[in-house]
């Protein structure tokens, strides 16, 4: 247990200076992301069962409140099935996120910490794009006028780097155009709006002032 105490008081200023991740945080933070990545790679995993949050070096109740970028979770229901994102939810901490923090134009881990994952009980397609049953990350390539999103299976993983090896088990993305925010969202969420039936509905993550929308259709 002091161990794992000792860890993570040593990468909480790490996770402070890198919460988010993408690539561009890799060059600009070389020394803190060689630090992150050693620590992750020495730190244990905690044991999951299939469809539940996955997490490296740290508890359940460490992930939701020692990390600067706490673990999240969404439960939604869908037509056919249920679902359960798990995504650190990073903060702007006065930063400028969309093209400086999260860069356009370079692969985005949709979160902190661990790989943005979403678990589905039942078929479903996202975006056009057909989901069996089962655990995928998710990652973004940002865009001023569009974003793609990529779903993999290959979740149970530390979010960076995405490498070509993390990316050989991509099984599809879809493309999404941003829209502004009402206002400005400080903490990165994921929510999911239900159609009025309660059948399907669209999943959507607003951070700063950037929405995207997706929307889950029925497979058949």
């Amino acid at each position: 247990m002091r161990m794992r105490s000792t860890l993570l008081s040593a990468l909480a200023t790490v996770f402070a200076l890198s919460a988010c991740g993408g690539q561009a945080d890799q060059s600009e933070a070389g020394d803190e992301m060689a630090a992150e990545e050693a620590a992750m790679a020495a730190a244990p995993e905690t044991a999951t069962e299939a469809g539940q949050c996955y997490l490296r070096g740290a508890t359940m109740e460490e992930a939701q409140t020692s990390r600067p970028s706490p673990l999240e979770m969404l439960e939604f229901s869908y037509q056919g099935g249920t679902g359960l994102l798990c995504y650190g939810a990073p903060s702007a901490r006065g930063r400028t996120i969309m093209g400086e923090l999260v860069p356009y134009g370079e692969l985005w881990r949709m979160g902190a910490n661990e790989a943005t994952a979403i678990h589905l009980t039942g078929p479903v397609s996202i975006g056009g794009l057909a989901l069996e049953p089962g655990s995928y990350s998710m990652y973004a390539l940002p865009g001023e006028d569009e974003w793609e999103i990529f779903f993999n299976t290959n979740y149970q993983r530390w979010g960076i780097p995405i490498s070509d090896e993390v990316r050989a088990t991509e099984v599809g993305s879809v493309k999404v155009t941003p829209e502004p925010t009402e206002e400005m969202v400080e903490t990165l969420t994921f929510r999911f709006e239900p159609t009025e039936d309660g059948t399907m509905g669209d999943l959507i993550m607003e951070w700063e002032n950037t929405r995207l929308r997706t929307h889950l259709h029925p497979r058949g």
